[in-house]
């Protein structure tokens, strides 16, 4: 009987089992556990990012909120802003007006009982209504000063003309009207007239040697 030369001898193949790595039947298991891991990871991070995503919008949404606030609140404190500006434009001198009033009712006064009294008596009148008023002005830090006798202040002084004078040079010879300060600051300058020296009168022609005068 002829050897058939394609069957295995039994410690062959015992040997060719032996060689077979031990858990090599196991590939695919293994490979679809890594990837239900890296999915899990996956979802985790696509999660967190979501959960960011949503506070990140929480954020924007109060803070936009808090700026619509900021807004109309500024645009209400602009309206009232500009409600207070004109209401002191148009109130502003109210106590001025009120303080002046009675000053306006002692002149109208002294004015109806002008034709009935003496004329010192009507001076004498104007004079108390015009005390009233320096007094009113006063109040409210308003006070004249008088520049005659004085050295001209370019400063304080406005000079309208200038007169011949033996008065120093430069002196308030005559005041047009009197200066006025605001609570020491310069509201109208005095109205002066200041002096300048006398001209010297024009000296005459001296005689001719001949007796005559000089043409």
């Amino acid at each position: 009987m002829v050897p058939d030369d394609t069957q295995v001898p039994p410690e062959a193949a015992a040997d060719e089992q032996r060689a077979v790595p031990e858990g090599a039947d196991s590939g695919p298991s293994n490979d679809a556990e890594g990837l239900q891991r890296k999915l899990a990871t996956l979802e985790a991070q696509l999660e967190e990012s979501f959960k960011r995503a949503r506070e990140t919008g929480d954020r924007l949404k109060e803070t936009h909120e808090r700026l619509l606030r900021t807004a109309a609140e500024f645009d209400n404190y602009r309206k009232r802003a500009a409600k207070e500006k004109e209401d002191v434009q148009r109130f502003g001198i109210e106590r001025l007006l009120k303080d002046f009033l009675p000053v306006m009712d002692n002149l109208e006064r002294a004015l109806d009982h002008a034709e009935q009294h003496e004329p010192r008596q009507v001076i004498e009148g104007v004079r108390l209504v015009q005390k009233l008023f320096e007094n009113t002005l006063a109040r409210h830090g308003a006070v004249a000063f008088s520049a005659l006798g004085k050295p001209f202040d370019p400063g304080m002084h406005e000079a309208l003309m200038q007169q011949d004078s033996d008065e120093p040079a430069g002196t308030v010879v005559s005041e047009m009207a009197r200066g006025y300060k605001l609570n020491e600051r310069l509201v109208r300058p005095a109205a002066v007239v200041v002096a300048k020296p006398r001209t010297p009168p024009a000296a005459s022609n001296p005689p001719n040697p001949e007796g005559g005068q000089q043409g």
